[in-house]
C-alpha cells in the first residue's frame, strides 16, 4: 500500500477546511447536546435509560452509514478532501457504539459480569451486537496514521472488517426491533447499505474491467527475429 503526500490546499479550499471540520465535528457531537437539552426539559420519555441506550444504538449506526459514504461521495463528486473527514465519523460512530454498549451493561445488565455474558448467549441480537462491537473495536485503535505505517499494506486489509460489522449491526437492529414488530428504520437502514455495498461491487467491476481492457489494448513489441549464426568453415 502506498501512501502519498496530501496537497497543501490553497485559496478557498484552504479556508473551508475550518468550517468542514467545525461541522463535522457539530454532527459528530448534536446527540449528546440534544440528550442534555431533552434530559434538562425532562423529556427523555418515561425511561430515560432505555431511550439513551437506543439512542446512542441509533447514531452509531447512523454515522457509520455516514461514514461509509464517504468514498462514494468522493467517487461521485472527485471532491478527494473529503477523505480525511472518514476518520473522524468512523471514531464518532464508535463513540456512540461505545456509550451504547455502556449504557447496556449498567442499565440493563446492572454491570454484572455474569448476566452480561448470560445475555450474550441468550438474546440473539445482543450476540450479534457484541461481535459487531468486536469487528470496529481494532478499526478505532488502528484507525492513527501511526498504525497505518505500522501495518502497512495490511492496514486496508484490516479495515474492511468494517464491512461485515456494518453487516451485523444492522442485523442486530432488525432482531432488536423484531420483538415490537417494527421493521421500517431498521429496514431503510438495511436499504441503505444495500445501496453503498452495490456502489462499491459496481465500482470494483469497472475498475476491473477497465484493467482488462487497457491490458489487451496495450501494443506489444514485436520480437525481432533471431539470426542463425552461421559458422566459418576454413578451407
Amino acid at each position: 500500500m502506498q501512501y502519498h503526500k496530501q496537497s497543501r490546499p490553497t485559496g478557498g479550499t484552504a479556508r473551508l477546511r475550518p468550517v468542514l471540520d467545525l461541522c463535522i465535528h457539530a454532527i459528530g457531537l448534536f446527540p449528546v447536546f440534544r440528550w442534555i437539552v431533552l434530559g434538562y426539559l425532562g423529556a427523555l420519555t418515561a425511561n430515560p435509560q432505555e431511550y439513551l441506550t437506543r439512542s446512542s444504538g441509533i447514531w452509531a449506526l447512523a454515522l457509520l452509514w455516514v461514514a461509509l459514504s464517504v468514498t462514494p461521495i468522493r467517487r461521485i463528486t472527485g471532491w478527494n478532501g473529503i477523505m480525511r473527514h472518514r476518520r473522524k465519523l468512523g471514531l464518532y460512530a464508535f463513540f456512540y457504539t461505545s456509550l451504547h454498549v455502556i449504557a447496556w451493561a449498567l442499565w440493563d445488565r446492572g454491570a454484572v459480569p455474569a448476566a452480561m455474558w448470560a445475555d450474550l448467549w441468550q438474546r440473539d441480537f445482543i450476540g450479534v451486537g457484541a461481535l459487531a462491537v468486536l469487528f470496529l473495536t481494532p478499526l478505532a485503535i488502528t484507525s492513527t496514521h501511526g498504525w497505518m505505517r505500522r501495518l502497512g499494506r495490511w492496514w486496508a486489509r484490516l479495515h474492511r472488517l468494517v464491512y461485515p460489522a456494518a453487516v451485523l449491526s444492522v442485523w442486530h437492529f432488525i432482531w432488536m426491533r423484531a420483538g415490537k414488530n417494527d421493521f421500517f428504520e431498521p429496514q431503510l437502514y438495511a436499504l441503505v447499505l444495500l445501496v453503498l455495498f452495490a456502489a462499491r461491487i459496481a465500482w470494483l467491476l469497472r475498475a476491473k474491467t477497465m484493467n482488462t481492457s487497457s491490458t489487451r489494448m496495450t501494443p506489444r513489441t514485436p520480437s525481432l527475429p533471431l539470426q542463425r549464426k552461421t559458422g566459418h568453415h576454413g578451407s
